[in-house]
This record gives C-alpha cells, sequence and structure tokens, in this order.
C-alpha cells in the first residue's frame, strides 16, 4: 500500500487567516510550514485509489496531485474539516456523470444525510460498522474520544497476507485502555497531535498534543510513529528531538507498506 499525506493541518489550517505569529508569517513566505487540512490517499495496485477524509481543502490537494476522477473515500467523522470537499466532489461527479461511494460508521452517514440531503445523487453512502476490504487489507473503524467534540473514528488496516497493520487516529484524546488496543502491534500510527503542548484546560481540547503523543507511542510501541493533524502551534523548523522511528507527517510524504 502506498499512503501519500495530502494535508497535515489540524481544523484551521495554517497559516490562520487572522494570525501574524512566526509560523502562520513563515507559512506565507516559504510555505515550509503550509499547512492543508488533514487527509490521506491510499494506493494499491488494480485498485482505485481510496481517500481518507475529505476537507474543505480537497479541491487543491486534488489539483496538487493532478487527480481528475475520484471514485472512492473513508470518512472519520462529519466535522466540517473532514467532510467540507464533499460538495465540490459531488459537483465534480454531477458533470462528469459518475457515482462515488463514501465508506463510514452509520452515525457519520446519518449526520452527512443531515447536513446534505441532496448529496447521495452523486456520492453514495456505504455503512462500514462491520469492517470492509480494500485489496487485500482489511480496514475496520472504531469509535474514539474526540474531547468537548463528541467523537471521531479511527481505521485499523491489517493485510490479510503478511499480517502488517497501521493505523489512523487523526482526532483523538483520552482514550479509554480499550480504546487504544487497536493501536498495539502496528508498524505505523498516524495520530493527531494539534499543539506541542497545549495549554488549554482538558476540558476545552478535543486532540492529543505532541507530548501525550509520544506517551502514547512509548505505551502501544508502534515500528513507526507520524504525527499529523499539526496546527500553527507545531514549527518543522525546530528540532522536537523525537526518538528515530517519529516524525511530522508533511504534504507529499508518502509512506510504503
Amino acid at each position: 500500500m502506498r499512503i501519500t499525506f495530502l494535508g497535515n493541518g489540524d481544523s484551521m489550517g495554517t497559516p490562520r487567516v487572522y494570525c501574524d505569529c512566526a509560523v502562520c508569517e513563515e507559512a506565507r513566505t516559504t510555505g515550509a510550514n503550509r499547512r492543508l487540512r488533514s487527509a490521506l490517499l491510499m494506493e494499491l495496485e488494480e485498485q482505485p485509489p481510496l481517500l481518507l477524509d475529505c476537507g474543505p481543502d480537497w479541491r487543491s490537494q486534488m489539483e496538487d496531485m493532478g487527480i481528475r476522477r475520484l471514485s472512492q473515500a473513508l470518512l472519520t467523522h462529519a466535522h466540517f474539516d473532514h467532510i467540507g470537499g464533499l460538495a465540490d466532489w459531488a459537483d465534480a461527479c454531477r458533470w462528469t456523470n459518475e457515482t462515488a461511494r463514501i465508506f463510514a460508521p452509520h452515525e457519520v452517514l446519518h449526520e452527512i444525510r443531515t447536513r446534505f440531503p441532496w448529496i447521495e445523487t452523486q456520492l453514495k453512502m456505504v455503512d462500514n460498522d462491520g469492517g470492509m476490504t480494500y485489496g487485500e487489507w482489511r480496514i475496520t473503524p472504531w469509535k474514539v474520544n474526540h474531547g468537548k467534540n463528541g467523537f471521531s473514528y479511527a481505521y485499523h488496516f491489517e493485510n490479510t497476507t503478511n499480517g502488517k497493520k497501521w493505523a489512523y487516529c487523526s482526532d483523538a484524546i483520552n482514550m479509554t485502555d480499550q480504546q487504544k488496543a487497536p493501536l498495539r502491534g502496528l508498524s505505523l500510527l498516524v495520530l493527531g497531535t494539534s499543539y506541542v503542548e497545549e495549554q488549554f484546560p482538558m476540558d476545552t481540547r478535543s486532540v492529543y498534543d505532541i507530548r501525550e503523543g509520544l506517551q502514547i507511542s512509548e505505551e502501544v510501541k508502534p515500528d513507526s510513529v507520524i504525527f499529523t493533524h499539526l496546527s500553527h502551534d507545531v514549527d518543522v523548523h525546530k528540532d522536537y528531538r523525537f526518538p528515530a522511528h517519529i516524525r511530522l507527517a508533511s504534504t507529499g510524504l508518502t509512506i510504503t507498506l
């Protein structure tokens, strides 16, 4: 499986329009800290590409990748930074006379239907509560705490041929031991960590920070960790002294499992 990071930003992206901090100003100039909203593209031989989340930067991400057609996607939850591109995608399908499929747990699809009651004319919604397959990979969603924002879903991927496993958990905080169980035994963990060390009260937060992400990584011990869903608090020019197996996501970063 080839995994490409289309975006690595939090719900606001970087730069934030209102902000003149050093990271946002750098993002406006050299652009090393410029971040579109978090999304992945997965590719397998003899399979159509599979998008993971479809935020408001979908159009730019498709243009940057040179993608003119897209037929399927996974969604983690129905917050705007993860579904804001669905209307653009549906409109593209209308103009090309195509129907794409979006896979998500039933309650996520219910929220999308409530907000976009017209969208199923172009985007067929398919429940994946019981899991699904993508080539030789078994994909299983599980519900995780999303702090003040309620809940999200993470995805566990297992290769049915060689047993290799990885997981995508972009929007979570205060996960229970049961929720962290699928993070054990992984070749790769992609984990959302918006701040380096978030100072806001816990009851106002919704995503782990890097300090907490390092603690989780030490607990579940994946072979490799990539932190994504990064806010303007994170500066790629700084050395955070990560262990060798941990790094920050960047737009265009490609991993092959």
